[in-house]
Order: C-alpha cells, then structure tokens, then sequence
C-alpha cells in the first residue's frame, strides 16, 4: 500500500477509484479488493490528518442483535462482561428508532437495508481484523446490585474509538492491497458516452491528473466544513457552528456528482449537532481531544441560555436519541451558546472522557446566584428556573437513567425523565455551543449505492456511501447509526463497483 505523496503518472487506470478516506471509503475498498479488483484510494488528507470525520468519532456502531450472547464472539473480552446486562436490540426497534427520530422522513429502503445487514456487516470487518468492545463508559450506567446496564439501544464500539478504527481499518487496507495515496483531492468526475468512468484529481504539491477507472466510489463526506454551504442550505446563523469532525469535508464530491447527473436526496436543511464545549481553547478538528469536546450529559441537569431560562427537555429520550438534534437548539439562542447546570450530586455521574477532560470548559461556585454572575446570567432568573424545576419534580418515582423512568419535571418545556433536583453546593455550569458534525442532505442512491439520476435510473460506473448518501437522516439521528450506515453501504457499493 502506498503510504507517501502519490508517485503516479499524469494519466493511469485502475479497477475501482474511491474517493475518500474514512469508514465507508476504506469499507468499499475492502470488498472491492476482495474480489479481486485493483483499488486506488483518494484521500484529500495528509497521512496525519486522514481519517475523515470517522477519526473523531467514539467510534459507536449500533447494530441489531438478541442480547450479549448473540454477540459476544465479536468483542475484546471484559473483566465486566460477567456483570453487564445487555437488552436485545432487534431489527424493529432499530427500525422505530430510525423513524422515531426522523419524524418518519427516513428512506425507508436505505433503513431496512441498514438495520438488515447492520450486525453481519461489523462481523464482515471483524473478520478483516477490526476489534470491537462494549463501550461501558459511555453507554452503561452500574444499578444498585452492582450490573452494568446498557440503555438506548446502543452498545458496540470500536477498540480504540474512531482513532482505533481507523489504524485498523488501514492495517487492512494495507494487507489487502489497496493503494492508498494521501494528499490527493478528487476533482472532476469523468463522464463518457453517460457513464463515469474516472475522476480528475489534484495533490497536496500541486500536480494533477486523471485516473481512469470501471467504478468510481464516492465517500468524501457531506458539506459541514463549508461555511458558506452550511448558511445556504441549513440557514442563517449555521456559519458560526465549531466544526466537530475534519476541516476537509466541504462538499467537493457533492458538487461534482450533481455536475454529471447525479440526483439529490434526504434532507438539505438540516444535520447531525451537538453540544459542544463553547470555552475550551482549540475547538474544531482537535485531533487530540476528538469527541472528548462533547457535552452529553444534560438529561442529568439543566440547560439554560444567557438569559437563564431553560428552552429543550434535557429528558425526552435517551440521549443518544436525542443529542443530534440539540446542537441546533443552542444555536437559535442568543449568543448561540447555552450552559448545563449541574450539582454536587449529578456531577459525579457525568462521563468522565468529556467532563473531566484537559481544558474543559466548566464554572463552579457555592450558590446558584454566584453561579449565575459567572455565566453572566441575570442571578435572580437563574434562580427562579432552578427553583421551579425543583419544586415540580415528581419525588416519588425512583431515578434510574438506565430507563426512561418517568421521573419528570412539570415545567415548559417539561423534563419528561431523569429530572434530579439541583441543590446541593457546589454547582458547575458547563457553556456549551453548536458543534456541526455531518449534514444529512446528499446524493441520491439505491441499497446497493448505485447513484441514481432524477429519473431514478442508475448511472452508471457511480456509487456512494458514507456521509455522502442522503435520505437516511432528516432533523436528528440515532447515535452509531453513521458509521453502521458507512460500513452497510460502503460494503455493498465495494461488493458490485
């Protein structure tokens, strides 16, 4: 595999070109290679910024399954294994979920195609050599009898996050014989008698050239690094969201694949976003700190704006159902920013990897009142929401955040679970903003990711996966879905380009 600047000649041909260089790139360059075909990976990156935003994940992969037994021959084995509980997913309540957090605006052939093929795909990589684990930490809270009990349908995660996933995924590439070149932009794709035969590309030193090819695979992300992209398409205002994952999606391959005939599909006004750390220095496209700048704790406190007034239910799912989606929430607000409000009693249960991270963003103080002066928060309007979520919390429902408990707040807006009175001193406020992760808007393709025309046909010697397939997310997402659909989809462009 090659794994310097790329030393090909102006004009070449191959088999298979696949044009990006995260999970659903190195996916399609998997199964093509497997069958024999000669593969040329394009990434737009330097070898140490590669990845895609795959390298900035946690690396979570929800997958159906009937509980631990069905999978554990699939996972790095635990000293917890023996104590964990781990309710069975089945396709239908993936299914649900799908349509749930969408508001039913999924595809709903890309949906079932996904959740079908969800587990014997992370099988198929794990037989590449990819490891996989339960992710304790992010996804188990440990009940009264000491279990580890897994919530939200969401399990499964790479050895070593989206770091791990991708070292792993290269390991394979390099084993298998796919020709990696970094520093190497797509361009152009290369249209002949209306079939795509190649693409046109650019290096990191300035050369460019043409590589020919039957298949072209099309993996490059979705347009969330462009600023301009994101105000045209998702509105105004969405060109001050961080940047969560890598600066280099921003939506060339899009351009280029609506140019020869491509069609566009799902939903161009919205996308993946959280809430991200809005003080902590260096945050977008930290490579250190990846995901550790997301705030995913606020089904256990209260978010507030600058004005000290609560504006979502921290407990209206689970939040890898319901973090996607409250990213933009806290950019409609004043400022685009908010704070999480937590005690000394929900503090300790925060995710360590986020909240305890080097250079978090975090107030701390004796009252509430003190609190707010730090924020910059009116003290008495701070006051008043605290005391009124307090006030109307049902204490008669045991707390237990690993189920929706019904233990709510009766406020506008309602916290419908987990709602835990904030009392006890000290109190921490985390100043949290919109962290932009992927758009959900792309090309239109079918289950096996033939690009289609308009028209609905297949144009021919185009495929998609990964970011770049639109229809699968509309508003909001459920958590490990991307990379699932990445590897369902990747595989199975790979499997027929």
């Amino acid at each position: 595999m090659t794994t310097t600047q790329t030393t090909s000649p102006e004009s070449e041909t191959t088999d298979v070109v696949v044009v990006g260089g995260g999970n659903a790139a190195f996916c399609a360059a998997h199964a093509a290679a497997a069958r024999g075909r000669r593969v040329v990976l394009l990434e737009k990156a330097l070898a140490d910024e590669a990845g895609g935003n795959s390298y900035y994940t946690a690396g979570a992969f929800r997958i159906a399954h009937a509980g631990q037994p069905e999978i554990e021959d699939l996972l790095d084995r635990d000293e917890r294994d023996a104590t964990s509980v781990l309710p069975p997913y089945p396709p239908e309540s993936f299914s649900a979920d799908m349509a749930k957090v969408t508001d039913d605006r999924n595809d709903k052939g890309l949906t079932a195609t996904m959740v079908a093929d969800s587990q014997d795909t992370l099988r198929w990589l794990h037989g590449l050599g990819l490891r996989f684990r339960l992710m304790y930490e992010r996804q188990a809270y440990v009940d009264d009898a000491g279990r580890h009990v897994f919530w939200g349908g969401l399990a499964v995660g790479s050895v070593g996050g989206g770091v791990g996933l991708i070292e792993q995924h290269t390991a394979a590439a390099r084993e298998h014989g796919v020709d990696v070149r970094y520093g190497v932009r797509g361009d152009e794709l290369v249209l002949e008698n209306g079939a795509v035969r190649g693409v046109t590309w650019r290096s990191a030193d300035g050369r460019t050239g043409t590589l020919m090819a039957e298949s072209v695979v099309l993996a490059a992300g979705g347009f969330e690094a462009d600023a301009d992209m994101r105000r045209e398409h998702l509105g105004p205002g969405w060109e001050l969201a961080k940047v969560r994952g890598t600066p280099l999606n921003t939506g060339d391959m899009i351009r280029a694949a609506l140019a020869v005939g491509a069609a566009r599909h799902g939903d161009w006004s919205t996308c993946h976003s959280v809430a991200w750390d809005a003080m902590a220095e260096d945050n977008e496209s930290n490579r250190e700190l990846t995901n550790r700048l997301t705030r995913g704790g606020y089904p256990l406190g209260y978010v507030v704006n600058t004005q000290g007034r609560r504006f979502l239910d921290e407990g209206a799912d689970f939040r890898n159902l319901t973090y996607a989606k409250y990213g933009a929430e806290i950019l409609k607000q004043p400022g685009g920013t908010a704070f999480q409000v937590f005690d000394a009693t929900t503090r300790p249960m925060l995710r360590s990897e986020e909240y305890d991270m080097p250079g978090a963003g975090v107030l701390v103080a004796d009252t509430v009142e003190e609190l707010a002066g730090k924020m910059g928060v009116e003290p008495a309007a701070l006051r008043d929401t605290v005391d009124a979520v307090n006030a109307s919390i049902d204490r008669s429902i045991p707390f237990d955040p690993a189920v929706k408990d019904g233990r709510a707040a009766q406020v506008d807006p309602p916290k419908s679970n987990w709602a835990m009175p904030l009392e006890t001193a000290p109190f921490y406020a985390f100043p949290v903003t919109c962290g932009v992760t992927f758009t959900f808007g792309g090309v239109h393709a079918d289950e096996h990711g033939r690009v289609l025309t308009p028209s609905g046909a297949p144009l021919p010697g185009l495929f998609v996966c990964g970011e770049m397939l639109g229809g699968l997310f509309s508003g909001n997402y459920p958590g490990g879905s991307g990379l699932t659909a990445g590897a369902v989809f990747g595989r199975r462009a790979g499997s027929i380009a």
